[in-house]
């Protein structure tokens, strides 16, 4: 296994990890935050970095492809679930479970669609437009997580979860008709 594959499957349990801090009470909530912050956030950096060394190392391969936006989604739907869960006592709002559930319903599409690709020999990649929609989703989080209030972060927080909605929908249309050919039968 090569070093991004190594980042990736770090992320899938740092998203286990997150899942321990933010739903076993061992500190106060506000420590909490801060820790489940922290863990997100790193595990958020090893998207970026283990996509930055597959393609600077080339060490670009079929199980990476398949297995770093799986990684991403476990980690931004668990936090968006955790958000949900928590969105009462979350300093920057409520995270609305609607938008929560879309941005699933596009994620269990996008998912069923790679598997039909499998068992036809063929991997899809994520794309460009999907890319931009993990980062505006890992940011929002960061946002909601994030421990201090005001007017402007609660503001923010909403603003991040429209527009990761309307980038979730636009890349997962735009990802359905780039690859409707796996929907062929031969």
């Amino acid at each position: 296994m090569n070093i991004a594959n190594k980042l990736t499957t770090l992320r899938i349990i740092l998203v286990f990890v997150f899942m321990a801090v933010i739903w076993i009470p061992i500190f106060n909530f506000q420590a909490t935050l801060w820790i489940a912050l922290i863990i997100f956030i790193v595990a958020s950096f090893t998207d970026f970095l283990d996509g930055y060394l597959a393609r600077k190392l080339n060490l670009i391969t079929n199980l990476g492809k398949f297995m770093d936006p799986l990684a991403d989604k476990m980690l931004v739907c668990a936090a968006m679930i955790a958000l949900v869960d928590l969105g009462h006592a979350v300093p920057n709002g409520v995270l609305p479970a609607w938008i929560v559930v879309l941005i699933l319903l596009r994620e269990f599409m996008v998912s069923g669609m790679r598997l039909i690709a499998a068992g036809q020999n063929i991997v899809l990649s994520a794309n460009m437009l999907g890319k931009a929609k993990t980062v505006v989703q890992m940011i929002m989080i960061i946002v909601y997580l994030c421990p201090y209030t005001n007017a402007f972060m609660s503001g923010l927080a909403i603003f991040l979860a429209y527009l990761a909605l309307i980038l979730t929908i636009i890349s997962g249309a735009k990802y359905m008709i780039d690859n409707k050919n796996v929907f062929n039968e031969n």
